[in-house]
């Protein structure tokens, strides 16, 4: 077929075709360039500040009486919107770790919490405390995390390479009356992490 026969009947070019294999492949070499991160729709650290730790049922959680090796989703920041507040990126695993973890710590240290957002493809994954499982399990691809660091230790997210393999996670503080807080993140890549990108282990 000549070249305007291909225009007519609008095919493409064998050039043409090996114009956009050059150009893929270009792109392909400088992505694990790119700082991804900065394109997530992660909120702004200056707007942040220092917010009780608000369970679904609009309780503030306690030291004192939340449960060992529990968990229960919350949204992180808050904005009052909401259809804003039910975004993914919002969502949070706030667990209190099973005992032979220091779930039974009577402060902060006992406590975690990690973005929803699987790192592998943005699949929301879940606490699970069951005996023998104990660990965040995605459902789309498999990817378990690890609930002490938030690391990825089965499925593709842990074969991705850091930070890429690392829940980000949300720092708390607790008061004179064991209520939690959590502190204003700083949303880096080496600090509470990027959500649905990752954060690297200090």
């Amino acid at each position: 077929m000549s070249a305007q026969e291909d225009q007519k009947t609008g095919g493409l070019s064998r050039r043409d075709f090996l114009k956009l294999m050059g150009a893929a492949g270009t792109g392909l070499a400088f992505a694990p360039f790119v700082p991804w991160g900065n394109f997530m729709p992660n909120p702004s650290s200056a707007a942040l500040e220092k917010v009780p730790v608000e369970l679904p049922d609009g309780s503030h959680a306690n030291i004192n009486n939340y449960p060992i090796n529990h968990a229960e989703v919350i949204t992180y920041p808050k904005t009052g919107d909401r259809v804003l507040d039910e975004e993914a990126f919002r969502k949070w695993q706030f667990i209190r770790l099973p005992e032979e973890l220091g779930g039974d710590r009577q402060d902060v240290t006992a406590f975690r919490a990690y973005s929803m957002v699987c790192l592998h493809l943005w699949c929301l994954w879940k606490y699970w405390p069951n005996e023998g499982r104990k660990r965040g399990e995605c459902p789309c691809h498999g990817s378990m995390y690890d609930p002490l660091t938030g690391i990825a230790f089965i499925g593709p997210a842990s074969l991705q390479a850091p930070p890429a393999n690392v829940l980000p996670q949300l720092s708390f503080e607790a008061d004179t009356d064991g209520a939690l807080w959590i502190a204003p993140p700083v949303w880096g890549v080496n600090q509470n992490g990027v959500v649905g990108f990752g954060r690297y282990i200090k």
